[in-house]
C-alpha cells in the first residue's frame, strides 16, 4: 500500500544564511521567519541570562 504524501513525516526545517529562497513556498517562507524570530528570540534571552552572570561575577570581584 503507497503512502501518501501527507503521511510521511516532513524534514526537519534548517536555514542557512544567504540560501537561494526561490524555490520555497509562501507558506514556507513564513515558516522559517517564524522559527528565526522564535530563535532569536531564544538568543536575546540567553544572552540576558549571561550577562546577568558576567555582572554579578563583575560585582563579586570589585568588593
Amino acid at each position: 500500500m503507497p503512502i501518501d504524501d501527507d503521511d510521511r513525516p516532513r524534514p526537519k526545517i534548517t536555514h542557512q544564511l544567504g540560501q537561494d529562497l526561490s524555490l520555497l513556498s509562501f507558506d514556507d517562507l513564513n515558516e522559517r521567519v517564524a522559527m528565526l524570530e522564535a530563535e532569536i528570540e531564544r538568543l536575546k534571552e540567553e544572552a540576558t541570562r549571561k550577562r546577568a552572570s558576567r555582572d554579578a561575577a563583575a560585582s563579586f570581584f570589585k568588593s
